[in-house]
């Protein structure tokens, strides 16, 4: 399957991101497929996840290698709920579908939170927009190029 990632690339460009696109031979919906396709570890995945804190979006870039708690992320946002967001409200809040969120390129800015298992890896594999599609980064670069928060956010 041939994916356009042309505007997806300008966008990084602009944002100085230096890696490049890449679109992967199969979908990737969880970090241990994407890690398998990218010969990896599945830490170096940042999982794009979507929830909804006392119904406001939240991004959490979060380390293919563990789970969100969301207790712990409600606490870090001073929120009373934090819940995964239904596949509707992700592709209202982001423009992209569930197993291609990427960590930038959103209608509006999206408060973000960046998990600092992540600053473990020299290089952090996000997804690009569509399932097909991750470019690499850093955390640091995940912090810069969406104003996150660095946080620990995973059991």
């Amino acid at each position: 399957m041939a994916v356009d990632s042309s505007r997806f690339s300008g966008l990084l460009k602009s944002l100085g991101v230096s890696g490049e696109v890449r679109q992967l031979p199969e979908p990737a919906p969880t970090a241990a497929a994407a890690a398998a396709q990218l010969g990896c570890d599945v830490g170096a995945i940042a999982n794009s996840l979507v929830f909804a804190a006392d119904g406001a979006p939240l991004l959490v870039l979060t380390s293919g290698a563990h789970r969100v708690d969301t207790a712990r992320v409600a606490a870090l946002v001073g929120a009373s709920a934090v819940s995964r967001a239904d596949p509707q409200s992700v592709r209202e809040w982001t423009g992209q579908a569930i197993g291609g969120v990427a960590p930038v390129a959103h209608p509006a800015p999206i408060r973000t939170l960046v998990d600092t298992w992540l600053s473990r890896h020299a290089v952090v594999w996000a997804a690009a927009g569509h399932p097909h599609t991750v470019f690499p980064t850093s955390f640091r670069e995940l912090l810069r190029i969406t104003s996150g928060t660095p946080a620990e956010v995973g059991d």
